[in-house]
């Protein structure tokens, strides 16, 4: 069950009673568990796996994407299919946490490690929301710019906005805001499907390009935006988002109740994430057929991209609806961050803010650098800045991983819910990927 704490933190976010009345059955269901046929009860679980799939395709992955697609071609498409890969494994553990132990990933790191190490944890993960906060920020006020002419200084002010929107939607209900979320996901994908039609991509570059290769850890340019990719996917605060998510569906509280729960809640991630890795194959593989081209320099500025999709594709709409998705991908995705923050601090610090409180207060600290940016700089610095966020995204994956790893394949934390020998090896694999990534990143930027 979700502690008080927690309750604060999500808001509005559970429709259903804290304490059904018991269900007089043949099968206790003492929460209140939805009956009926398999299908019912998957559907009962549809949702969470959205709320943070959209964070996976943020401004700032497109930024990154942008620049990977337009320097280096279909190249990067394995490090796009591995990230999501990896992301599908991670939520999944973190959905194992939120249903197994009933806690999300900061509070079990307050009920089990030193109140050192939790301070220092929070600190790391507050770095991550920021520097999401901060994509989503440049992101939008782009988007305003390309299709409203709104200057960016003033788009930066504006997106404080979005946040007080997302907050007025919450309060209708968890399943309004949920349906809000998958209408601008899906706007966002159907918006690529036509860019994919109109641009006709080579399947076989593509194919390939799925395909890894050395000279990905080996060309420095490459290797910083391999990382920029994975910190873009495998966001560290959507493990503490989705954990408190997965709580606010109903399901029996018996071992054989939360495993079925487990089991729907792991399906609708790996769904949504299968969307999300079909969106960000879409954006790169955008990039690298229309700006990838023989005496063409790469395309370095989302505004540039939308300025030359439409002359390069032959078709007046195409900067348009590339537009319109930014604008979704911005919005949508603050919704990561508002909840997210939300759950991190009052998970670590087991203090109760109000959301509109702590969302104003993420947006506001990640506006200060973009204001900086964009009043210095205008939109030439804006595209590095993106791709450095999602570096910092990336630098802080471990500190939530490991973690998460720790309370999930140790039958000591999960007791009968851990992970198998076999699945946890597949686990600690995919953390070891991420960790020499980034230290080998490091490693050849000090040369």
């Amino acid at each position: 069950m979700l502690t008080p704490a927690t309750g604060a933190a999500l808001g509005e976010l559970a429709e259903l009673p804290r304490n059904p009345p018991p269900v007089h059955r043949s099968i206790p269901a003492p929460d209140g568990a939805v009956r009926g046929a398999a299908w019912r009860r998957l559907i009962g679980f549809l949702g969470p796996g959205y709320l943070v799939a959209v964070g996976y395709m943020d401004p700032g992955n497109w930024a990154t994407a942008l620049a990977g697609g337009s320097q280096f071609g279909y190249a990067l498409l394995s490090v796009v299919l591995v990230s999501n890969l990896m992301a599908m494994l991670f939520q999944a553990a973190a959905v194992r946490l939120g249903v197994g132990a009933g806690l999300d990933l900061a509070q079990a790191c307050r009920q089990h490690f030193s109140p050192g190490v939790s301070f220092v944890l929070w600190i790391l993960c507050e770095v991550a929301i920021v520097a999401c906060n901060l994509a989503e920020v440049i992101g939008m006020a782009i988007g305003l710019n390309l299709l409203f002419g709104l200057p960016l200084f003033a788009g930066v002010i504006v997106t404080l906005l979005d946040v007080l929107l997302l907050l007025a939607l919450q309060r209708c209900g968890f399943r309004w805001l949920e349906a809000a979320i998958i209408a601008l996901v899906a706007t966002i994908g159907v918006c690529f499907a036509f860019q994919m039609v109109w641009l006709q991509p080579e399947l076989a570059a593509v194919v390939a390009g799925f395909m890894p290769r050395p000279r990905i850890v080996t060309d420095p340019a490459m290797l910083y935006l391999a990382v920029g990719l994975v910190g873009a996917t495998v966001m560290p605060h959507n493990l503490y988002l989705h954990s408190a998510l997965v709580q606010t569906r109903r399901h029996e509280r018996s071992e054989a109740g939360k495993r079925e729960a487990i089991r729907f809640a792991t399906i609708d991630s790996t769904v949504a994430l299968g969307l999300a890795l079909l969106i960000n194959a879409a954006i790169m593989v955008l990039a690298a057929g229309a700006f990838h081209r023989e005496g063409m320099a790469p395309v370095a500025e989302l505004s540039e991209a939308y300025r030359l999709l439409s002359p390069l594709l032959g078709i007046g709409l195409a900067s348009a609806l590339f537009g319109v998705a930014l604008i979704c991908s911005g919005l949508s995705s603050s919704v990561t961050g508002t909840l997210a923050g939300q759950i991190v601090m009052e998970g670590f610090l087991d203090i109760r803010i109000s959301p509109a409180a702590r969302a104003m207060l993420t947006r506001g600290v990640a506006i200060v650098p973009a204001v900086v940016v964009t009043a210095w700089y205008g939109s030439a610095g804006t595209n590095s800045l993106l791709v450095f966020s999602q570096v910092v995204l990336s630098l802080q994956l471990p500190f939530a991983i490991v973690p998460l790893l720790l309370f999930t394949t140790r039958r000591k934390y999960l007791g009968a819910f851990a992970f198998g020998r076999p699945t946890s090896v597949l686990l600690w694999g995919a953390a070891g990927v991420v960790v020499s990534l980034n230290v080998w990143m490091l490693h050849r930027l000090m040369l």
